[in-house]
């Protein structure tokens, strides 16, 4: 058993560390946890101590096996219960984070496995993200940013790369969710803007900052 605290930075950790590729320095970890470098430093020892990371000073933090399966499940309670929330309690994609990150730290293995079988076994949570299973394993689509996608070229939004509720919000307003088809009229030189349609239907501009945070799969 572990700490909500442990698990939140493990979970950072490993999503720092790009699925527990490379190293993460402290300032990294103490600016996404939004706290004090030394408050970093006394948890990495903790965790440490746990073998659930392996420090090495000037080199870093690595996520260890151990640690990685922690994150792992955290995030696959997380992303099952963002599901939930707006599948069968028509909450809003923007609305579900906060109350995930609650939820994410319920500690009772048959629940979520029971959550998981009542939802059909999702593959991605309402932003696009993938699902772990139980074994900490989960499909990888080849995705771009639709900054970077080519122009004349036609795509499909399945996933986001800020889930800030601002963002989220903008997306709704101009009708852009996960499955939307994209086709890319015009890259504007000056901005960076895109002159886009959706689903062959509505064409608008969305700026460079958008397209950035919008991860598609070219058809």
């Amino acid at each position: 058993m572990y700490s909500l605290s442990e698990e939140n930075y493990l979970k950072a950790i490993y999503h720092l560390s790009n699925h527990g590729q490379d190293s993460v320095n402290t300032n990294a970890i103490a600016e996404e946890m939004k706290t004090a470098p030394a408050s970093v430093s006394d948890m990495i020892r903790k965790l440490s101590k746990k073998k659930l990371v392996d420090y090495q000073k000037y080199r870093g933090v690595n996520i260890s096996t151990k640690g990685k399966d922690i994150a792992l499940k955290v995030i696959r309670k997380h992303r099952l219960w963002e599901v939930f929330l707006v599948e069968k309690l028509n909450f809003h994609w923007d609305e579900v984070h906060e109350i995930a990150e609650q939820l994410e730290h319920i500690q009772s293995p048959v629940l979520i496995s029971k959550l998981d079988e009542f939802l059909d076994f999702p593959k991605h949570d309402p932003h696009g993200d993938p699902i772990p299973d139980d074994d900490g394993n989960f499909a990888t689509v080849k995705k771009e940013p639709l900054s970077e996608t080519e122009e004349g070229k036609s795509c499909k939004v399945v996933a986001v790369n800020d889930s800030n509720s601002a963002f989220l919000k903008y997306l709704d307003k101009v009708g852009i969710s996960i499955g939307t088809s994209i086709h890319i009229n015009e890259r504007i030189e000056f901005d960076g803007s895109m002159e886009i349609t959706l689903n062959k239907e509505k064409s608008l501009t969305i700026s460079q900052i958008a397209a950035q945070n919008l991860l598609v799969t070219t058809a």
